[in-house]
């Protein structure tokens, strides 16, 4: 099971594989059977796709991960991510024991 970090501006976890887009992230929503953990951003710089993109592709092909973090800086879109995410596992779009969080990382580290 892999790790996928999405974010364009904060390095990864050393334990998870970084993606800087949010296409590049629905590839491997697509492409990989079973994540342990994913962990997304809201504003992906330039890219007009966002992390809410990301949710709604989650949710439109039911495709998950056991732990799901909203890591965004951007409290309003963060939120909006996080309730649509726990929305669908309320509605049974995700089994229960999908765990989901909303977690705010600090734009830089220091």
């Amino acid at each position: 099971m892999s790790k996928v970090f999405m974010d364009d501006i904060r390095d990864s976890p050393t334990d998870h594989r970084l993606v800087r887009t949010a296409e590049e992230c629905i590839y491997i929503l697509a492409n990989e059977s079973t994540l342990s953990h994913l962990s997304l951003d809201h504003d992906m710089g330039s890219d007009q796709s966002n992390g809410y993109s990301v949710v709604e592709y989650m949710i439109e092909h039911r495709i998950y991960a056991d732990r799901i973090t909203v890591h965004s800086a951007n409290a309003p879109r963060g939120k909006k991510m996080y309730e649509a995410l726990m929305d669908a596992r309320h509605m049974g779009t995700f089994p229960l024991h999908v765990k989901i969080y909303h977690r705010p990382l600090p734009l830089y580290n220091h």
